[in-house]
């Protein structure tokens, strides 16, 4: 007794000095007796009580993890109660940043109704940073976002979760109630699931403490509190960088493509829960749907058709001077192809593929016979060239066109006389 009197020790420790005084009974013995005399002390806390619209209480929960899209990540909810009716808003997350933090008040207001305070615990969205006997720093967004409400911040002290009891037990009653044993395929089904739990179970149910529903009670509360701010708050979270030669951004391991002309330039995004924002000084370039998988490819089909259609330019350019060069005729007759073709570039890919074969002289005369008889058009290229490329071995086709210079190299059969003979001698 005199131990315990002059310290608080253990009860191991007491049992190692009785041993050492000559004590040759078991450790059970001794933690008896000292719970017997020194039974365990609980701290007793006040019971707090809050008038209609006083105070809502707000808090993150986290259990698990769920499967989104090909990936799986750490489920996160967030819970607000009404401090006197106790009505509960509860909304699923995968994320427990800034946009989410502020979007799940919007959501919570919208529902709900806006208090008076906001009770919160250390979260890094509310509370930068907290000392003992020294101010809380609050988030400086969270003061901007609290001031477009109304309401006042109030951070609880260290190590003092009992003055938000409400909503952390809000947070547990979640994961006994609706979460344990739930089963769900994907993050998609979250938040129906919470809004029947809320609907059905939570706000119905007979409170342990006011044994009254929570639904009853806050229809006597809904006066009380204050509509949400009609005028929208910029809830998206900025960051700076760079767009890279692929034309992309990069967000939690995600690409998102930009107009393929502010490759190398810096941008500012916005990320907000639903959707990703792209400016560039101050101008929007480009906005995608948020993707919570993880390295996938979030593309434009716009973003990339000036760079194509550049490449397709400089790819006719080259085109078109390469016919150009075959010979000083090629301008005559691609302003004929131009005039009577629609498909120009077409017949112009088509002669290049014939001047590689039979050779670039032969092409240039076969484009000077063409143009010389008005035939504009890729066939009849390659009819005059196959034409004289048989020329030599066989006799010429009636529909192909030669010069006259031509003639002098084909080699004519010896006309039959014979049956002018006959005719003479009848």
């Amino acid at each position: 007794m005199r131990w315990l009197d002059t310290h608080p020790y253990s009860a191991q420790q007491i049992f190692q000095r009785v041993r050492e005084a000559g004590f040759t009974g078991g450790v059970s013995i001794v933690k008896d007796y000292v719970h017997q005399i020194r039974p365990p002390k609980q701290k007793a806390f006040l019971k707090l009580s809050f008038a209609a619209g006083e105070a809502a209480q707000v808090d993150w929960g986290e259990y698990g993890t769920i499967a989104v899209g090909g990936t799986r990540r750490k489920l996160s909810f967030f819970v607000m109660v009404l401090c006197h009716s106790r009505m509960m808003h509860l909304e699923f997350t995968v994320s427990q940043t800034m946009e989410h933090f502020l979007a799940c008040h919007e959501h919570a207001f919208a529902a709900l109704g806006v208090p008076e305070k906001i009770m919160v615990d250390n979260l890094k969205s509310a509370v930068l940073k907290r000392l003992v006997g020294v101010a809380p720093v609050l988030n400086p967004r969270y003061v901007d976002y609290a001031r477009h409400q109304g309401f006042q911040i109030a951070a609880c002290n260290l190590a003092a979760g009992w003055e938000k009891g409400r909503v952390e037990n809000g947070v547990g009653y979640v994961k006994k109630n609706l979460l344990n044993g739930l089963s769900l395929p994907d993050f998609s089904a979250m938040n129906t699931a919470a809004q029947i739990w809320l609907t059905e179970i939570a706000n119905v149910r007979i409170h342990g403490e006011t044994h009254q529903r929570p639904v009853d009670l806050f229809a006597q509360e809904r006066p009380h509190l204050r509509p949400a701010n009609i005028n929208p708050y910029d809830l998206g979270r900025g960051l700076t960088t760079r767009v890279s030669p692929q034309f992309r951004i990069l967000v939690d391991t995600n690409r998102y493509t930009a107009p393929a002309h502010f490759a190398g330039r810096r941008v500012t995004v916005k990320l907000y829960p639903d959707r990703v924002c792209i400016y560039f000084q101050d101008t929007l370039i480009a906005r995608h749907t948020r993707s919570y998988d993880r390295r996938q490819d979030i593309s434009e089909p716009d973003h990339e058709k000036q760079l194509l259609d550049q490449r397709k330019s400089a790819r006719e350019q080259r085109l078109l001077s390469q016919f150009l060069t075959l010979c000083h005729h090629a301008a005559a007759y691609y302003e004929g192809l131009s005039a009577r073709r629609l498909d120009a570039r077409s017949h112009l890919r088509k002669i290049l593929a014939l001047a590689q074969i039979y050779g670039n002289e032969a092409a240039a005369r076969a484009i000077e016979d063409a143009l010389g008889f008005n035939a504009f058009s890729s066939e009849y290229i390659a009819h005059l060239l196959q034409a004289r490329a048989r020329s030599r071995t066989e006799p010429v086709s009636p529909l192909s066109l030669t010069r006259r210079a031509d003639l002098l190299e084909l080699d004519l059969p010896e006309p039959d006389l014979s049956v002018y003979e006959a005719k003479t001698h009848e």
